[in-house]
């Protein structure tokens, strides 16, 4: 493939950013219909009936968080002067002087991309509209149609390795592997470069084309990133999925894309034991589906025992011999920027997962810029000394934004490991810091209270952890008391924590302190990023004042929000934009709450809130009082039907390691509870358990803990990353059940 305005590579940088500035007057222009809608996400537009731009409709007294670059907070009926002053002083120039208009930002961002050269030869940028929204449809039941950078195209795997090789960094390293036995690899961005070109041939040779579903059932390994930026290089759509689901999460992933390869492992590694794969994935792939190859990579077998492995013949094949064998050098192919490049299924205990689809040009400019905002040196020249530390499994979106694409497209240096992080034991993670200087280490609220866990005297001196010069969480508000632990233990007690909030909808992070602030607050998301902006209002749309907790929406997303949920377009009007389909806000689901400096707290899902008495009672707050206890590691908080308060608070903690019922007693954790929060606030039962169930992102899933306290029958559990912690469960419940009986 060539490019009109360079004969050395197939894309090229339009030019310096001003040149989105220049082009800011026609970036909401109408168009027709110009970008082919892939794969059915959505019918086709007909004539625009309503606004090419963002919904006019804006009720005066709602308060907004964030200008649309995200710059210094603005409340129209709660922001003192005082409060401005705070908030601007936290924030580094970059937010405060960002663009005033969202577009143009965004715009500006999409530059630090190569893209195909020219598209909107006429408006010197490689695209002829910037944004178009149409807005959603309430009696059709149709969420909003958007789209970003239409007319451009780009090649997302050519963004983030090609034009680093051609760029002469070629040698830099672009992934360290540590498998969990042990066995180590480090993968220069040459060497990504060819073995993503084979991946790419391979996947040609099997007859998978654009708009395909690949569907890779993996661990964290790097055939894992290959193949994903394989899948991306030839215009395909992939769909991850975490290796330890079971083969009925897998099989209704597999069915719903319709996907036609499967890619898998004869085994994987999981706490020191080589666990079976295939057989897993035979069973996903057996019935009526459109699978039409398996191609398995050998992770724990032997050469000499592959004979020992079940393959379907005329249907599965080795990676070692379809990859092996293929051509290095692939010539990628620019693709119309809303060419879907993943789809994301979220997890829940109610109904089907949601299978959430991101496009290619617009997911890929947010998560290549915010990674930068979020996690590179603030100062360039020493970027190149950065080894990024994402510990999320690939198959989740904080992986595909911040751990393949994010830092790829910047050409970082970063880490990927296998294991567990206490296999073969709790300091592994602390010995990986150690042994490859990592900078940034980002990880789950839950994992920090589990290293709390295991070390509650804090981490040994003999981890050199000086490396550290920036932390970040993921997943679910965090608790103070683990910031606190991970920041001093950590980081030194200096370390900037960026504590993100965002989702597998969004795209990228749309909350967080930025780690150039002068200040934090532990647990707290403080503000939208540059480029997105939020709300907190009550149900009917209005302003909450602060202290109060209300829904957090998105009022404006960024380009990498989801398209649609792939199949099911209705779903995805019901799930996200029915509630506030007249203003045209993006329900987040979520619960928060304005501090009085205009700085935001997330308090979990609005469907985990508890109603004790009248009085709305956060989840996130109370698990965090039970965690700010010395004797407790996690907590989980559930509402159960009480007759005469409405709910009735039952919580279900894991306390340290060594730490007895006898010595800690439920009283004292109410009493302590009823002491952090106030009397309201205090369990009515405290159940001890030795685990509680949780995603693969880390979030607890509390609707499953009122369903196994109350009895009645559980939702679905395959997107579990602990499905053991259910029989624990219900083990510690039947002997509290039995005990009662015989007192």
């Amino acid at each position: 493939m060539t490019s009109a305005t360079s004969s050395a590579t197939p894309f090229s940088t339009p030019g310096p950013a001003s040149a989105a500035s220049a082009a800011a007057s026609d970036t909401h222009q109408a168009t027709s219909n110009a970008t082919a809608i892939e794969a059915g996400l959505r019918d086709a537009p007909g004539p625009s009936s309503g606004s090419s731009g963002w919904s006019s409709t804006e009720p005066k007294d709602v308060a907004v968080h964030g200008a649309p670059s995200g710059g210094p907070a603005r409340h129209s009926s709660t922001n003192t002067a005082q409060q401005r002053q705070t908030v601007a002083r936290r924030q580094p120039a970059e937010l405060r002087e960002a663009q005033p208009d969202n577009v143009a930002f965004w715009e500006q961002q999409a530059l630090r991309l190569d893209w195909e050269q020219p598209a909107g030869a006429p408006y010197g940028k490689p695209w002829h509209t910037a944004h178009r929204r149409v807005p959603a449809d309430a009696a059709a039941g149709k969420g909003p149609e958007i789209t970003w950078f239409e007319g451009g195209k780009l090649n997302v795997a050519y963004n983030c390795v090609d034009r680093h090789v051609e760029a002469g960094r070629g040698d830099k390293v672009a992934l360290y592997f540590e498998g969990e036995p042990g066995d180590r690899r480090a993968i220069t961005y040459a060497e990504l470069q060819r073995e993503v070109s084979k991946a790419a041939n391979a996947l040609l040779a099997l007859g998978v084309t654009k708009g395909d579903r690949v569907v890779i059932y993996l661990p964290v390994i790097p055939e894992t990133v290959i193949i994903t930026l394989a899948v991306a290089r030839i215009g395909a759509i992939h769909s991850l999925v975490f290796g330890g689901f079971s083969a009925e999460a897998l099989k209704f992933r597999v069915e719903d894309t319709q996907a036609k390869l499967l890619v898998t492992t004869d085994g994987q590694f999981r706490r020191g034991i080589a666990v079976p794969v295939k057989d897993n994935a035979d069973a996903a792939v057996a019935g009526d589906n459109a699978i039409e190859h398996v191609l398995v990579v050998n992770r724990t077998t032997p050469a000499d025992g592959l004979a020992a492995v079940s393959m379907t013949e005329g249907r599965d094949v080795w990676w070692h011999d379809a990859v092996g064998s293929a051509p290095d050098v692939h010539e990628p192919e620019a693709f119309d920027a809303e060419t879907p490049l993943f789809i994301m299924y979220t997890s829940g205990t109610t109904g089907k997962p949601k299978g959430l689809v991101h496009t290619s040009g617009g997911y890929l400019t947010q998560a290549s810029w915010s990674y930068e905002h979020l996690f590179s040196n603030p100062d360039p020249a020493l970027r190149d000394q950065d080894v990024h530390w994402c510990t999320a499994d690939l198959a989740w979106v904080t992986a595909h934004t911040y751990e393949i694409y994010g830092p790829l497209s910047n050409g970082v240096t970063q880490v990927i490991f296998e294991g567990t992080p206490n296999t073969p034991h709790p300091g592994r993670h602390f010995e990986i810091i150690e042994r490859y200087g990592v900078t940034q280490y980002y990880t789950a609220p839950t994992l920090v209270r589990s290293l709390m866990g295991w070390f509650p005297d804090g981490v040994p001196d003999t981890y050199d952890l000086s490396s550290i010069r920036m932390l970040g969480t993921v997943g679910e508000a965090v608790n103070p008391e683990a910031w606190r632990w991970l920041r001093h233990n950590v980081g030194a007690g200096t370390a900037p924590v960026v504590d993100t909030w965002w989702q597998s909808e969004t795209g990228a992070t749309i909350l967080s302190p930025a780690p150039t602030d002068t200040d934090f607050k532990p647990g707290c998301a403080a503000r939208p990023l540059p480029g997105v902006s939020t709300r907190i209002v009550d149900d009917a749309g209005n302003a909450v004042p602060p202290g109060v907790q209300g829904f957090i929406v998105v009022d404006t997303p960024g380009p990498a929000i989801a398209r649609t949920v792939w199949g099911n377009p209705r779903r995805y009007y019901d799930s996200y934009w029915s509630k506030y389909v007249e203003q045209g806000w993006f329900l987040a689901g979520d619960g928060a709450k304005y501090d009085a400096d205009g700085d935001i707290w997330i308090l979990g899902r609005v469907d985990d809130t508890l109603n004790v008495s009248g009085h709305l009672l956060s989840t996130i707050e109370i698990e965090s009082a039970l965690v700010s206890h010395p004797d407790v590691v996690e907590a989980g908080v559930c509402p159960v039907a009480d007759p005469k308060t409405g709910h009735a608070i039952v919580a279900f903690v894991v306390l340290k390691t060594g730490v007895s019922t006898s010595s800690t007693t439920g009283d004292q954790l109410k009493a302590h509870v009823a002491k952090a929060i106030g009397p309201i606030a205090k369990p009515r039962d405290v159940v001890v358990v030795p685990d509680v169930p949780k995603t693969r992102s880390g979030k607890i899933m509390r609707r499953l803990l009122t369903q196994l306290f109350e009895g009645t029958a559980l939702g679905d559990t395959t997107s579990l990353q602990n499905e053991p912690a259910i029989a624990g469960i219900q083990d510690v419940l039947r002997e509290r059940t039995l005990a009662k009986e015989n007192s």
